[in-house]
């Protein structure tokens, strides 16, 4: 199979004009009904035959594309971007776990109008790039549809989603038109040319409904991978636990004794004492200060520094601690996340 179908985007338009050269569960997926595609004729040719195959394509393109863009969000992640796909009207999110790369971690998301969204990671597959996030504040947000039915085959068209290279306001998501090239148990595999940016964003059939996120980026950028919905289906219930599955290599589980709290303690009467507090540690911005008395440590008592260090050993960088202290007789709670060691 031979075949050229280039979209050219008008972005301020939002409009698309395609040329062509021919040549031979705990949580519902989404919040529509789940309908079947309909029969399209150039899904089912080997190539466009003819100007109305191509007019077939554009008018889906256009249709499909116009509706679920406003869905497709950025995610910031410090010295990058990612991509990702609103998928419920409370804002769950569909990503890539090598862009989230933890559990319960702090993000931010930007919409497509530069709105900046306090978000937070869940559950991830190290072993298949399948993630989900959650945006925290409060609010009604555009969604998409999800394919459950997986009612796809090879050479059908489809089209990618995605912040390639970044977040940019006046350009928007860029759109990439293309077909399947290769259907395997845990990856789809399209000849639509994404890049660096739009890892963990959304790849649609003609109908607008979501079949898969974007995963691995090939050399060529004509045969990029994908994670399929039935992946995510698979993990729902633990993603939305927010466990992380598997062994890697899109992310690595957490090494236990690698948390880092940023403070010095002596024993006490009462627990352990305060001592010191490290500069910029996570013990300073959770205002911990010397002279505190830690009576717990997430709900255990402390009799001794050694039982404090003995504790802390069992858990890892970007675990969330709750202390009860001391403080000029009063009682204090404060939360902190420790950094890594």
């Amino acid at each position: 199979m031979c075949h050229s179908l280039l979209p050219i985007l008008d972005f301020k338009r939002t409009k698309v004009i395609v040329r062509a050269a021919v040549c031979a569960l705990s949580v519902t997926l989404c919040l529509t009904p789940n309908t079947s595609a309909r029969v399209l004729p150039f899904n089912e040719a080997e190539s466009p035959k003819s100007v109305e195959d191509l007019k077939g394509i554009q008018k889906m393109l256009i249709e499909s594309s116009d509706r679920v863009r406003k869905a497709a969000v950025s995610i910031s992640l410090g010295e990058g971007f990612g991509s990702g796909v609103i998928i419920s009207e409370d804002g769950l999110i569909l990503t890539a776990a090598h862009v989230t790369a933890a559990v319960d971690t702090e993000m931010t998301v930007i919409m497509n109008d530069g709105t900046k969204l306090k978000a937070v990671s869940m559950g991830l597959n190290s072993d298949t790039d399948a993630a989900m996030m959650r945006i925290t504040e409060k609010g009604k947000y555009p969604y998409v549809e999800v394919n459950k039915a997986n009612d796809y085959r090879l050479g059908h068209w489809v089209f990618a989603l995605g912040h390639s290279g970044g977040f940019d306001k006046l350009r928007g998501p860029v759109l990439r038109l293309g077909r399947i090239v290769k259907d395997s148990e845990t990856t789809l595999h399209t000849d639509c040319k994404v890049i660096g940016g739009d890892s963990g964003g959304p790849l649609f059939d003609m109908e607008g409904r979501l079949i898969a996120i974007h995963s691995r980026v090939e050399r060529s950028m004509e045969q990029n991978m994908h994670v399929p919905m039935r992946e995510y289906v698979k993990h729902w219930d633990d993603m939305q636990s927010n466990k992380f599955i598997g062994e890697g290599p899109f992310a690595k589980k957490p090494v236990k004794g690698s948390g880092y709290i940023g403070i010095a303690t002596v024993d006490s009467d009462d627990g352990v004492r305060v001592e010191k507090v490290g500069k910029a540690s996570p013990a300073e911005k959770a205002e911990i200060k010397a002279g505190d008395i830690i009576k717990t440590l997430n709900g255990r008592q402390l009799k001794d520094k050694e039982g404090f260090k003995s504790l802390l050993q069992e858990m890892a960088e970007g675990d969330k601690v709750e202390l009860v202290i001391l403080r000029e007789g009063k009682e204090l709670t404060l939360k902190l996340k420790l950094a890594k060691r």
